[in-house]
Parts: structure tokens; C-alpha cells; sequence
């Protein structure tokens, strides 16, 4: 297992390095977030005992079931998934340092005045659904500066930048398509200059199209498979919590 951990995480990083080399970029532009869903702690515990810092589940109860196995290992936690405003409160327990999956002004509202009353601030990504897929969570591309500009109003959500999870397809012009969508609206955001908003973080892409992510200005790659095996269940699975069918 251990072994399998350090070969696949090697041939990662080699990865996104080459695809670095490739679009000219350096490589500290470009960071791992290991997406751990059912990934046990154990098997976490390896990746970050090889020097990976940054790691995100997909659901609350899968954070709280590894939390207390991984806390004695300095790390950086995000949360990628759907949030669900009645969880609000279980992330702040956890150590979460970034929301990824910020996607409508309700759950900035709630998020905000639970850390008002805690006394603290978060990073947030705004998430975008660049494939316009119902099947898939985050604002409009066409709502996604209005949304921003609002949120920028919670003196505790510090938004860093946008997240998309793209199309699952084998057609790197579709994928692509869906994160040149990301980073034109960074760069339309960028212009509109609002106050406390950054735009330096691009989370997309994943195992199967890191390096096309990387091509068009990624600066967080997510990946889970590629470095601990398949999983039991399907991507929809982890990425379509609470979506209505």
C-alpha cells in the first residue's frame, strides 16, 4: 500500500511538473490538493508523511471520521464539496482553512455569521459550473461577478479566487473549454477591482486532465485516484450531494 502511495504521488508531481515546463510556468504556481474521499487515514497519513500538505474531503462526516488520526500531522485542509448550511457549523470544528465550494449567497450569509460569532475569517473559492450540467453545483458563469461582488460584503469570507469541477469527458477541447470559462472570468472579475476580492487561486482539473488545467492557468489541481486507487463509488457519488435529479 505504502509503496503503491509514494510510486503514484511521484508520478504525479512529475506530471504537473512537466505540464509546468511545458506552459512555461513555474512550479510553485501550481499546487497538490489531494482529494481524499474514502481514502482512510492511514493511507492519508502516508502521502503526508511524504511531505503533501494540502488535502480536502467532499463530505462532513468523512472529515470528522479521520480528523483526530491526521491532526498531529501539520497539513492544510480544504472542503470541496457541496455544503450543506446545516454543516456549517460541524467545518469550523475541523480545522478548515478554505471552502472551495462557496456557490450562492445563502451559505455566505450563514457561513459569515457563524464566524462572526467565532470570532473568525475564512478563505472561500467561489465555485462556477463552467459545464453547465445540472447534475453539477456552483453559480452560473453569467451570475458569477454579481455573486462575488456580494459576497465580498462578509467582512469574514476572504475570497481567494474561483473553483470549477469541469466535464468529466475524454475530449480535452470540451474539458478545456470549461476552464478557459474559469479564467476568463477571473480576469473579468480582476478588472472589476472590488474591494477585499482576490483572484489568485484557479482550482481545476483533476486526475484525468491535470495538465490541460495547468495549460490554462490552474494554480490548484485536485487529485484522488491517481494517487490511492479507485473508489467504490462513481464521481456523482461525492460531487452531486443533495442535487435533485
Amino acid at each position: 500500500m505504502k509503496d503503491d502511495i509514494i510510486h503514484n504521488l511521484n508520478i504525479i508531481n512529475e506530471r504537473i511538473r512537466k505540464a509546468c515546463e511545458q506552459s512555461g510556468r513555474n512550479i510553485d504556481e501550481v499546487r497538490l490538493l489531494l482529494a481524499t474521499k474514502t481514502v482512510s487515514a492511514e493511507r492519508i497519513r502516508v502521502a503526508l508523511e511524504r511531505g503533501q500538505t494540502l488535502i480536502a474531503e467532499n463530505k462532513v462526516q468523512e472529515l470528522k471520521k479521520k480528523y483526530e488520526d491526521l491532526k498531529s500531522i501539520p497539513h492544510e485542509n480544504h472542503f470541496i464539496g457541496h455544503l450543506q448550511t446545516n454543516k456549517i457549523k460541524d467545518i469550523l470544528k475541523y480545522d478548515i482553512t478554505c471552502v472551495q465550494s462557496l456557490d450562492r449567497l445563502e451559505l455566505a450569509e450563514k457561513l459569515h455569521q457563524r464566524l462572526l460569532a467565532e470570532n473568525r475569517t475564512m478563505d472561500v473559492l467561489i465555485q462556477v459550473n463552467t459545464s453547465n450540467e445540472e447534475s453539477k453545483f456552483g453559480v452560473d458563469p453569467g451570475e458569477a461577478i454579481e455573486l462575488t461582488r456580494k459576497i465580498s460584503n462578509y467582512t469574514t469570507l476572504k475570497i481567494k479566487g474561483l473553483m470549477t469541477i469541469g466535464l468529466f469527458s475524454a475530449e480535452t477541447d470540451k474539458v478545456r473549454a470549461c476552464f478557459k470559462i474559469l479564467k476568463k472570468l477571473q480576469q473579468d472579475i480582476i478588472t472589476e477591482n472590488i474591494p477585499g476580492v482576490e483572484m489568485k487561486e484557479l482550482s481545476m482539473g483533476m486526475s484525468g486532465d491535470l495538465e490541460t488545467a495547468i495549460e490554462e492557468g490552474a494554480t490548484i489541481v485536485r487529485v484522488g485516484t491517481a494517487v490511492f486507487g479507485a473508489r467504490i463509488y462513481p464521481d456523482s457519488y461525492y460531487w452531486d450531494e443533495g442535487k435533485p435529479s
